[in-house]
């Protein structure tokens, strides 16, 4: 188990979608938007809400082989293309906080903690997002998957974020939902704590054995 000391965290990195925004209901329109302009079956929300998380290229991966069984690189492209130019054209149409998250953000910026969000989404949509949901003010930074060559699970941007605030790695935590965050705060020697509400491929978050599980990041401040 995890002893948070949050006292101790001047630097709070958080995953965007599964963590603090419920985004899957616009991943789901324009994903459907782009597969019904490519003439491909559409698919259903609980689908999508499984293949999210790993980046907008590994989704439209996912959707892909589910509706044809393969991936043509070619097919890949233009879905790829299309979905981004649909989506990053309105990204927050229902996209909404989860319960407990403003609360936490308050006390984070009320602490005088540097907060950044880094998030395997690409980085337009994903200030978008923060912008229309009014949180740009709570972070320093808002780090998106396209920033550096390497994503999570690829601990790049977390080291990244160490090592431009000059922080000790004892003094930073990130808050995820999925396996990616677990292994990207493992391979950079980060504390991680994980929701239990988020998106995990479809997979229970238990099972990449986190050092903390919560319902609501309230809990933390208890």
């Amino acid at each position: 188990m995890l002893n948070v000391n949050l006292a101790e965290r001047t630097l709070i990195l958080f995953d965007l979608d599964g963590t603090l925004v419920d985004s899957a209901t616009d991943l789901y329109r324009a994903m459907n938007m782009s597969l019904n302009a490519l003439q491909l079956p559409l698919v259903t929300e609980a689908q999508v809400r499984d293949w999210v998380g790993k980046g907008t290229a590994i989704f439209c991966q996912s959707v892909l082989e589910h509706l044809t069984g393969q991936v043509d690189a070619a097919q890949h492209q233009h879905l790829l293309d299309t979905f981004l130019s649909i989506y990053n054209a309105d990204p927050c149409v229902e996209t909404q906080l989860f319960d407990g998250v403003q609360a936490f953000l308050d006390w984070g910026m009320a602490q005088g903690k540097t907060m950044i969000c880094v998030t395997n989404k690409p980085e337009q949509p994903a200030r978008l997002i923060v912008d229309a949901l009014g949180m740009s003010h709570y972070f320093a930074d808002v780090i998106g998957g396209d920033r550096f060559e390497e994503r999570k699970p690829h601990p790049r941007q977390l080291l990244h974020c160490a090592d431009y605030y000059q922080v000790e790695k004892a003094q930073v935590l990130m808050i995820g939902d999925s396996s990616n965050d677990v292994e990207a705060a493992h391979r950079a020697g980060i504390d991680c704590i994980v929701v239990s509400y988020g998106y995990n491929h479809g997979e229970n978050i238990q099972d990449c054995q986190p050092q903390l599980v919560v319902d609501d990041l309230r809990e933390l401040l208890a």
